[in-house]
């Protein structure tokens, strides 16, 4: 412990210049093993190629499968090529990852069960879409406006993977197989908004090429109903004189705090944090997954001090850029606005309805839910006894506590909008969420389980019973 506390003290926060050079840089390794795989662009994406890198990272179910380095049988040479040299060197743990320490992170984001999947709905997700240009490509591809709830589920599908137990450390886990999808959807979508590699499109911008005068990637019209997602991001454009790289590393280190800081900073805003040791131990857990993303060690921090500092400082660079290069129409009120409809589509009608609105205001900053456009009329019911419940649990919470530490009335207001979330979104009966196969039978037993709060004593799992279902949770149609 002493050693990483040492090494926490030694570290910096990047500042002004170090973020901004970084904007400049995606992740050369996975952006060439995309560019390999897509080859030299000739006009229209390249569909067959895109198609058969989806069909080979398909047989990655687990870490043992990326350890083997392999891709789909089947596979193309050239595509198996690029993707055993991009396995290469991305599927080990860094030297700094502590097992022990991500073991405990693990336990700290099951032992919140459903509370864990409110935050990430009602926090995570929306902070994600504050930063303009994130909004921007996210939409580019539609995803989250016409397709709200595949968008949900895939974070989910990423999500869960990384924190069950093992995710990270173990062959049997999927949380690196995941994450390394992710990051070559993340090359991919870079690849199609640019048409071409980073690389290419920004020597092209400094040497003022003809092909990209004056850096601006023009766009080739409106995506219509039913475009692909890639025909969407191909069709874009992209002012990267004015906006950098999409998906840059300043970009992707913002991300990951949303999935880490954020959501520490959650449960400290309800009342249910954790000691400061355990909160470096989740940072350090998320770290490691940025690790397996392509994000630079030099963008990462290791206590919540350090993240609130960079994580507020990211946001006031985007803000400031955004004043600087607007956005018309701004991209972040309609998304803000999907992923609130996708919540409140679980919810039954009535003054609870509001409820995952009103949670998400009350999580982020006023500045942040203004920007996505949260700030819009709620009833004044359900303003009334949402405010008056709150106000109510953090009281009876602070008293109760003196005799039973675990209790904790804002916890059950939350498992209960997380059982909405996670049985209807996550586990609904009509869609399986996206995640290899193999790991669905631990997923739908580990939310299962979620039906007993082991923190609650037995007249509140009572009335959680009545807000919810007796017994194991399982999923819903809506």
């Amino acid at each position: 412990m002493m050693l990483t506390k040492l090494a926490t003290q030694a570290r910096s926060i990047p500042g002004e210049e170090v973020l901004e050079a970084h904007q400049w840089i995606a992740d050369p390794h996975a952006d060439a093993a995309v560019a390999a795989i897509l080859g030299p662009w000739t006009g229209e994406p390249p569909v067959d190629r895109i198609d058969a890198l989806n069909a080979a990272i398909r047989s990655w179910q687990d870490n043992a499968s990326v350890a083997n380095g392999q891709a789909a049988a089947g596979s193309a040479p050239d595509v198996a090529a690029a993707l055993k040299l991009y396995l290469s060197v991305a599927k080990s743990l860094p030297e700094w990852a502590e097992p022990a320490r991500i073991a405990r992170a693990e336990a700290m984001f099951m032992d919140q069960g459903a509370l864990s999947v409110t935050v990430l709905f009602c926090a995570s997700l929306p902070e994600c879409y504050v930063i303009p240009d994130l909004a921007s490509v996210l939409h580019a591809t539609g995803q989250l406006e016409d397709r709200a709830e595949h968008r949900i589920r895939t974070t989910g599908a990423m999500i869960f993977p990384v924190m069950m137990r093992g995710g990270l450390t173990t062959p049997n886990g999927a949380g690196i197989a995941q994450v390394l999808k992710v990051r070559l959807i993340h090359a991919m979508i870079r690849n199609l908004i640019l048409r071409g590699p980073p690389d290419v499109a920004v020597a092209r911008m400094r040497f003022m090429d003809a092909a990209a005068p004056g850096g601006v990637i023009p766009c080739l019209g409106r995506a219509q109903p039913g475009d692909s997602m890639h025909h969407a991001l191909f069709l874009h454009g992209w002012d990267l004189a004015g906006r950098a790289l999409p998906n840059n590393q300043e970009e992707l280190a913002y991300t990951l705090l949303t999935f880490s800081y954020v959501y520490l900073r959650s449960l400290r805003r309800l009342g249910i944090g954790y000691p400061a040791e355990a909160e470096r131990d989740y940072l350090h857990a998320w770290n490691v997954a940025g690790h397996f993303l392509g994000i630079e060690r030099a963008l990462m921090v290791d206590s919540m001090e350090e993240a609130e500092e960079l994580f507020a400082r990211m946001q006031a660079r985007g803000r400031e850029h955004f004043v600087k290069h607007p956005l018309d129409p701004d991209p972040r009120p309609s998304l803000g606005g999907a992923l609130m409809a996708a919540m409140q589509s679980v919810i039954p009608d009535g003054p609870l309805k509001p409820f995952p609105v009103l949670l998400t205001r009350r999580l982020m900053e006023k500045a942040s839910a203004r920007e996505l456009g949260l700030d819009g009329r709620v009833s004044w019911i359900s303003k009334v006894m949402f405010s008056m419940l709150m106000r109510t649990s953090r009281v009876i919470d602070a008293v109760v506590r003196v005799g039973f530490p675990e209790f904790s009335i804002s916890r059950l207001v939350t498992r209960v909008i997380g059982y909405r979330l996670t049985c209807a979104l996550l586990m609904s009966q009509t869609r399986e969420l996206s995640v290899p196969g193999t790991l669905r039978p631990g997923i739908r037993s580990l939310i299962a389980s979620w039906g007993q709060d082991t923190h609650a004593p037995k007249w509140m799992n009572a009335i959680e019973d009545k807000l919810t279902t007796s017994g194991e949770w399982k999923g819903l149609g809506q």
